[in-house]
């Protein structure tokens, strides 16, 4: 699905996307290729289902008339005819009659029984009109759920108010909504099926009826239905043997969902008796929901990950990819990533674009620039991209194991393969791109770096482990990297980062086997977690062998950018949600250990002055806060205050 047509002779400027710290901040770039890819989405499925339910309307009209047509004509047959009577009475008169004339006194019986007292309606008669009668109460309960069903349409594409953002995920809770409910099933396979079951209903009653009247003409007409049904039955199985099968009906649908789960029974029964597993190990565990009579609906970061796996999995628009995998790197919770590489069909389709990266970037409209630059730009994008999908997934996702070994990196191999095989220069970003780039997007692509290099030097590898990686080069990007450092207040950067230093102070060389398990936890950057890195960095840094491996030069400018980005860290008044202020004095006693320390450059002293006001500020905004929204207890437990007496130092409002 192409995400938004544009006219070829007023195409707009494209621009490519730089992956924005937080999710949907990329100028609103990713938010209007989805927009219209949803409504494009929307627009696709309400049209076809509404395109049906009129024509449903329709035939359902036209079948209830013949069905009550031939209603009109067997219903009398279930009761007694009033001509039978007329006949039984007048034939008695014609008997009186009769010995009048001739003069004879035979008794006539007066009170003979008329036809209609004995009646009894034959049972092929009943079971006739049982089911003309069964047949045209589906054709009314089908016309009725039509008609309710366009007003089901007409409330999922109602717009409220509030502005785009809130009718975005207004819209995207009742697209989850439909789906969870299946309104496109119901609408699209049950209301046809109840149509489809009548008119089976009407053809067997018209084949009794015609057999009642006269058992030729049953056969004759009966033929040509045998055959239509055989060829419906037919061409449903057509769609189990081959899934792109035309043929697609309501029963098809039935048949292939009842195959897939004899499959399954078939698998499971085959597990269980080859590996003696008992049935509780398939047990279902009910999780333990606040309000069981509430469903508890989708948060937002639930729901920006559903809107990357509709933008990434439905369209073809190479801008609608581009932007909505630049958002994928603003994700930071393992559960909302986990949500996202979960689904089947993305994880086939993530992997196709990271195989063919530059795949449709011709097709771009607007670009101005080179070509092959877009297309390097593409590639880096997509295998920084997946490098962060496996860095934030846990690691038995991405690896094999064995009684607790590691027996193959498939999973990882296969998401990375074509960046592992690909030069270094076209994985990591150009120097000149860096400072223009968000720290998502560098954390991702420095993240990748570490892959790349343990790939090369993994056992069995085809490179020489002894070769190693050129610490020139490695210095020279990470100091680089350290200018991007100072300007944001991202800690999973500074994390990672403080990490490479770590690590990495000449050679890099990974002898660890679980390598995914080592570079997650500073990836992930968790606060409490960070910190005793962070420090053991400063100290490498300012250490006379750090300095020797080096540069003294880059070990001061890592050194002052990092302090740098602490000071960020500590003056950003929004911050992060796992940076608490008992986080940031721990951060603040790092470094003050750091600026006593005899070989601290002048500019590093500088950052540390302004460090030790910054964290001030802040303790103050946090004991405002505080007392803001906890006056009345905080008084009440301080014991300045009690209602009693209505005394306070503080202006507090009842």
């Amino acid at each position: 699905m192409n995400a938004f047509p544009q006219n070829p002779f007023n195409a707009p400027v494209f621009e490519f996307p730089n992956p924005p710290d937080k999710f949907g901040q990329d100028g609103g770039k990713f938010y209007h290729c989805y927009d219209t890819l949803a409504q494009e989405i929307d627009d696709d499925m309400t049209s076809g289902l509404k395109e049906q339910l009129d024509g449903m309307l329709i035939f359902a009209g036209l079948f209830a008339g013949v069905n009550t047509a031939f209603l009109a004509l067997t219903i009398p047959l279930l009761s007694a005819d009033p001509a039978d009577d007329t006949n039984a009475l007048l034939a008695q008169n014609n008997a009186i009659l009769m010995q009048l004339v001739m003069g004879r006194n035979d008794t006539v019986p007066a009170d003979s029984p008329l036809p209609s007292t004995a009646f009894s309606p034959a049972h092929d008669v009943f079971i006739i009109n049982a089911l003309f009668a069964l047949s045209l109460a589906f054709a009314i309960i089908s016309s009725f759920l039509a008609v309710l069903g366009r007003q089901w349409l007409v409330y999922y594409r109602k717009r409220g108010g509030g502005g785009p953002d809130r009718q975005r995920w207004e819209q995207l809770k009742r697209f989850l909504g439909a789906e969870r409910w299946r309104l496109e099933a119901i609408l699209d396979d049950v209301l046809p099926s109840l149509l489809q079951i009548g008119l089976v209903i009407f053809c067997i009653s018209l084949i009794l009826y015609l057999r009642h009247l006269s058992p030729a003409i049953s056969l004759i007409v009966g033929i040509p239905l045998y055959v239509g049904l055989a060829f419906f039955i037919g061409s449903a199985l057509c769609t189990v043997w081959d899934r792109f099968c035309p043929f697609h009906s309501p029963l098809s649908h039935l048949m292939v969902w009842a195959f897939h789960l004899l499959s399954q029974a078939g698998m499971v029964m085959k597990l269980a008796i080859s590996s003696r597993v008992s049935y509780g190990y398939w047990d279902w565990e009910l999780e333990a929901t606040p309000d069981p009579w509430k469903r508890e609906e989708e948060n937002l970061e639930s729901l920006q990950a559903i809107a990357l796996q509709r933008a990434i999995c439905i369209s073809d628009d190479p801008a609608t990819l581009l932007h909505a995998t630049a958002n994928i790197l603003s994700i930071r919770g393992p559960d909302v990533m986990t949500q996202l590489w979960d689904d089947d069909a993305f994880q086939e389709r993530f992997l196709q674009l990271v195989e063919n990266p530059s795949n449709g970037t011709l097709q771009l409209r607007g670009y101005n620039g080179d070509p092959k630059d877009l297309a390097e730009s593409s590639r880096r994008l997509y295998y920084t991209t997946a490098a962060h999908i496996a860095l934030s997934l846990s690691p038995d996702r991405m690896v094999m194991r064995s009684s607790g070994r590691i027996i193959s990196y498939k999973p990882l191999l296969s998401l990375l393969r074509p960046a592992f095989n690909s030069d270094l220069t076209k994985i990591l970003i150009p120097s000149p791109l860096l400072q223009d780039s968000f720290s998502k997007f560098i954390r991702g692509n420095l993240g990748l770096y570490i892959l790349w290099c343990w790939y090369q030097l993994r056992p069995g590898a085809d490179r020489a482990p002894e070769k190693g990686i050129d610490s020139v080069h490695m210095r020279n990007h990470l100091t680089t990297c350290s200018e991007a450092l100072a300007s944001c207040s991202d800690l999973q950067f500074l994390s990672l980062f403080a990490w490479i230093v770590l690590r990495f102070p000449g050679r890099m060389v990974l002898d660890v086997d679980d390598v995914l398990e080592e570079i997650r936890k500073p990836y992930l950057g968790n606060a409490a977690d960070a910190m005793e890195p962070i420090r053991e960095a400063f100290v490498n840094l300012l250490s006379s062998e750090s300095a020797g491996s080096w540069d003294s030069l880059a070990c001061d400018t890592m050194l002052t950018n990092m302090l740098r980005c602490a000071e960020q860290i500590v003056a950003d008044e929004q911050g992060h949600s796992d940076v608490s202020i008992d986080h940031k004095f721990k951060l603040l006693e790092i470094c003050e250990e750091v600026l006593r320390n005899p070989r601290l450059p002048e500019a590093a002293g500088q950052v540390g002055r302004k460090l030790r006001v910054n964290i001030a500020q802040a303790w103050s905004r946090e004991y405002m806060d505080f007392i803001s929204k906890n006056q009345d207890e905080y008084v009440l437990r301080s014991g300045f205050r009690t209602r009693a007496n209505g005394t306070s130092p503080f202006p507090l409002a009842d």
